[in-house]
């Protein structure tokens, strides 16, 4: 009997949480785990006591043709990882790995090549998570080192998006 990799367990959890997103745009999922104990999970949709924007059936970001990585200000949603970090003691997150699924919810595909948003990327770096895992489809994924988003400073190069 052949085992899934722990990194697709952790991904496939990661992505069972984006199905609680209330995003109309993307629907991201992430947990924190660290010594192979989930320490949060977290999901983009608006903050607690909030309509979300599947209730109020727009989305602002979109209806001012915002392009992904831009103006998150306009946003409703608080994103999942933050909101993982949110839920997270931060002594548990030192050193521990983030993992995270995207689901486009216009078909339920997995959206490849994603990562996390500037905001998200200071949220990590500031939480002490020390690697990212990236689900790109059903089998691969991607791991971030998340010291080279210390030393690639891409809030530095004046380019918006991702």
């Amino acid at each position: 009997m052949d085992r899934i990799s722990k990194e697709n367990y952790y991904l496939d959890i990661a992505q069972t949480v984006a199905e609680r997103s209330t995003c109309m745009r993307k629907k991201y999922g992430a947990i924190i785990v660290k010594n192979d104990v989930i320490i949060s999970t977290g999901y983009n949709g608006a903050p607690r006591g909030r309509k979300n924007c599947n209730e109020l059936q727009y989305c602002m970001r979109e209806k001012l043709c915002i392009p992904r990585g831009e103006r998150y200000e306009l946003c409703r949603s608080v994103h999942a990882e933050a909101n993982a970090i949110i839920a997270a003691p931060r002594d548990q997150m030192l050193g521990a790995t983030l993992y995270m699924a995207c689901v486009d919810p216009s078909n339920e595909n997995l959206v490849p090549n994603t990562t996390s948003c500037m905001m998200c990327k200071k949220q990590v770096i500031n939480a002490g998570i020390a690697y990212v895992v990236v689900r790109d489809d059903k089998q691969s994924f991607r791991v971030i080192d998340v010291n080279d988003w210390i030393k690639d400073d891409d809030s530095l190069t004046g380019t918006f998006g991702y």
